[in-house]
């Protein structure tokens, strides 16, 4: 009898902890398609504007199509300069608040750029009439890294603000990059290879008093758009990117 007792004991205690680890794997289970459920709404927030293989959410300023200078490369939107200066392109969409994830790679002594609130109009011949601009640049052989105190260097806010030294990779390499810009807080961000630089004012007084001593002083549509286009400049050198996606702030 006692054997008996023992032995529906151990069978009792066995089935417990079972219910147990059974509990425990569903709970692990659940925790874990939550997890990958919202890593998928967090991925579905982004608009992938150039993934390798299509060029369709692009187009030339002032064009309804692209410029037959830019083509894709090993999964790369690579730009060729032609005979012809002004082959800018910009998104077919206009972005406020948003969040643009990118790469880019310079050529040798190369020269680019990537623009936001641009605003397409006749008023406006070039993309960079309005759209402020991050630099795209090789450092160490394109001249205009040492003009305008470092605010011309590759991963400035052209002409406004300087990049932090020792950040952006040379000419030939593959540099991320990441602009934030929200009217809705009033704040700019770049992030340059996962550090994030400066931050900046997006509109306002503080941002007039950059533009206001810049050489955009007197630049009647400059950084006046807070809705633009995301741009892409031909500065009359090959340039290279890569992985563009944005997502928009609500």
């Amino acid at each position: 009898m006692k054997k008996l007792i023992v032995l529906s004991v151990a069978v009792a205690l066995f089935s417990c902890k079972n219910e147990t680890k059974d509990t425990k794997t569903e709970a692990v289970t659940e925790d874990t398609t939550v997890v990958e459920k919202k890593m998928e709404e967090n991925t579905s927030e982004w608009i992938t504007l150039f993934d390798g293989t299509s060029m369709d959410q692009w187009r030339g300023y002032g064009s309804e199509t692209m410029h037959s200078e830019w083509e894709i490369v090993d999964g790369a939107m690579a730009f060729t300069p032609g005979e012809e200066g002004g082959k800018n392109i910009i998104t077919k969409d206009t972005y406020e608040n948003f969040v643009l994830s990118l790469e880019w790679k310079i050529s040798e002594a190369g020269n680019s750029g990537i623009f936001w609130g641009v605003h397409e109009s006749s008023d406006f011949k070039e993309a960079y009439e309005t759209g402020p601009e991050i630099q795209v640049l090789d450092d160490a052989k394109h001249p205009d890294a040492n003009r305008g105190g470092k605010t011309h260097r590759a991963g400035a806010l052209y002409d406004m603000i300087a990049p932090m030294d020792n950040i952006v990779k040379p000419a030939g390499e593959w540099n991320a990059v990441v602009l934030e810009v929200n009217h809705k807080t009033n704040l700019g961000k770049v992030t340059m290879n996962g550090t994030e630089m400066y931050t900046f004012p997006a509109h306002g007084a503080e941002w007039d008093a950059m533009v206001a001593t810049s050489k955009f002083a007197e630049w009647k549509g400059f950084g006046k758009y807070q809705n633009g286009h995301i741009g892409l400049q031909d500065h009359s050198d090959k340039v290279w990117y890569r992985n563009i996606k944005i997502k928009r702030i609500d």
